[in-house]
């Protein structure tokens, strides 16, 4: 039905070329920064001014390098978070909590405000919850490939059919993909190319992640409740006869006993963390660019790992490992909040929980490097593209033209109203998604133009920002280039088409409630906007 869709790195690299011969085409243009008394007050202003453009050719090719220089960081933070997250999910440390979560929830059912709103929904919004907070603080998006062999089968042993099982895991973490309240893969990065503080407009973000998460959360829930009342309404029931035919994973089957290693890693993240607290005893925690207030975190985090941690030890090797990660998280919004960490400190953190899951295991070094690199080279296309599309930057500049274009397309919309230019930018980003799914790599590729074009036009960098989160976002759950979506569709045994029409009505109304959210953010005052 669908032509074949060219490579991420073939598009890219017919940008780079058409970046070239944009360069023969544009006039040269920058803007430099003038005083001048206005009102008997100096005042800096940006001027455009026309140069003389540079054509580039061979350049392509050393474009790339050049692209790859600028994102060094990035790309060796993405390669380092893959290999992490490789090593804990080799654990199968979440599937032990999600079943064991699935497991307290079903003896609920006994009380009688649990009966009203019915366990079964309980289970599928606690587990959509779960997966979008992940999406929602570390862009959790190829992971959920693995879940679907675990809660597909579960979803259909409760009377659902596989949509609704891609729908509790895959849809749930892209939702919160979309509210991006602390993703360091699209606003982490997003912010960090537009000179922003990190992870600020914390506040406004994490509205926009509640409000939606409910519409989402509503559309999966409504259709699991017709299909519970009649299984073969599922446009999928055919398909999932191969499910039927397979018995739900049991937790049990996952065994691996408490190793010497698992309390040699406890004890020494337990001294870490205490001598940390011991040099940072108050820390004050800021959201944006607010006062903030200042707690003893550390004293209070270090307690609590050393006494959970112990508890989750005695239990099994898996509530500590997921404790791990539990605490990791917790330390990144402190970092960030308290102590201004970027993607340095937040990569060594997430190597240190890897390193910490792997020893646990009772891996030793040779499996922890083996696990390490193979999560490394399954992210690898997605760091790389980083580097790429650093490259049409790269040629743009050289051609003296980038400042060119946003000053035609500052011109072009500068009457269009503040409403009408973040719609636009928010069009933009949506229509780029469907060629280049990649957060990361549209991050890179179009935030060095957008922020320094809000400027121009009077929009806030943040809603910049903002329209880069939502426009990269939603689309992923339908567009066919992108190659989780596949990937997920793939194992579940879900056709395409049939995907298609069944999100296709959420998915517009996402794009519409997305138009809508980035109104007050150049109508209000909002904090870190």
């Amino acid at each position: 039905m669908f032509k074949k869709v060219p490579h991420t790195y073939v598009i890219i690299f017919s940008l780079i070329v058409f970046a070239a011969v944009l360069t023969w085409l544009i006039p040269g243009g920058e803007y430099v920064k003038e005083t001048r008394m206005v009102n008997g007050v100096e005042q800096t202003e940006l001027v455009f001014k026309t140069i003389e453009n540079q054509p580039q050719t061979w350049e392509v090719f050393a474009a790339m390098v050049h692209g790859f220089e600028k994102g060094a960081g990035i790309i060796i933070f993405i390669l380092m978070i893959g290999g992490a997250f490789w090593i804990m999910n080799d654990s199968k440390a979440v599937d032990v909590g999600i079943f064991s979560f699935l497991n307290f929830v079903k003896k609920l059912d006994k009380y009688k405000a649990i009966r009203f709103f019915g366990a079964n929904n309980l289970i599928l919004t606690l587990i959509m919850l779960m997966f979008s907070v992940f999406g929602a603080v570390f862009g959790m998006s190829e992971e959920t490939i693995a879940f679907m062999v675990v809660l597909i089968p579960l979803a259909i042993s409760m009377g659902y059919d596989s949509i609704t099982g891609v729908g509790i895991v895959y849809l749930a973490a892209h939702l919160g993909f979309a509210g991006a309240v602390l993703n360091p893969f699209t606003i982490g990065i997003a912010q960090g190319l537009a000179d922003l503080p990190l992870f600020s407009g914390f506040e406004y973000r994490l509205i926009c992640w509640v409000v939606i998460n409910i519409v989402g959360f509503a559309y999966i829930l409504f259709y699991a409740r017709k299909i519970k009342r009649n299984p073969k309404a599922s446009p999928v029931y055919k398909e999932d006869e191969y499910w039927r035919n397979r018995a739900a994973v049991n937790v049990e089957e996952i065994e691996k006993p408490t190793s010497k290693a698992a309390w040699w890693a406890y004890v020494l993240t337990s001294i870490v963390l205490i001598l940390f607290a011991y040099k940072h005893q108050e820390t004050t925690l800021k959201i944006g660019g607010g006062e903030g207030v200042t707690w003893p975190v550390m004293p209070l985090m270090a307690g609590f790992f050393v006494l959970t941690g112990f508890l989750t030890l005695r239990k099994k090797v898996h509530f500590f490992i997921l404790n791990l990660l539990g605490f990791t998280i917790l330390f990144l919004v402190v970092g960030v909040m308290g102590y201004e960490w970027y993607i340095t400190e937040i990569a060594a953190l997430f190597l240190a929980m890897g390193l910490l899951s792997g020893i646990s295991m009772g891996n030793d070094a040779n499996q922890i490097t083996k696990l390490f690199l193979d999560g490394a080279k399954d992210i690898m296309s997605a760091a790389l593209v980083v580097g790429l599309a650093g490259g049409i930057i790269v040629i743009l500049e050289e051609g003296r033209i980038v400042h060119t274009i946003l000053h035609t397309l500052a011109q072009s919309m500068s009457d269009l109203g503040n409403i009408a230019s973040v719609g636009i930018m928010y069009g933009i980003q949506t229509l780029i998604n469907v060629f280049i799914p990649s957060g990361s790599a549209k991050a890179a590729l179009t935030m060095p133009i957008m922020a320094p074009f809000s400027d121009l036009i009077g929009l806030s960098r943040q809603a910049t920002v903002m329209a880069f989160q939502f426009g990269d976002g939603f689309t992923n759950m339908i567009t066919p280039t992108s190659p989780v979506l596949i990937g997920v569709l793939g194992v579940a045994k879900v056709p395409y088409t049939k995907w298609f029409k069944w999100i296709a009505p959420l998915i517009i109304a996402l794009i519409i409630l997305g138009f809508l959210l980035l109104i007050p953010t150049v109508t209000m005052e909002l904090n870190g906007f």
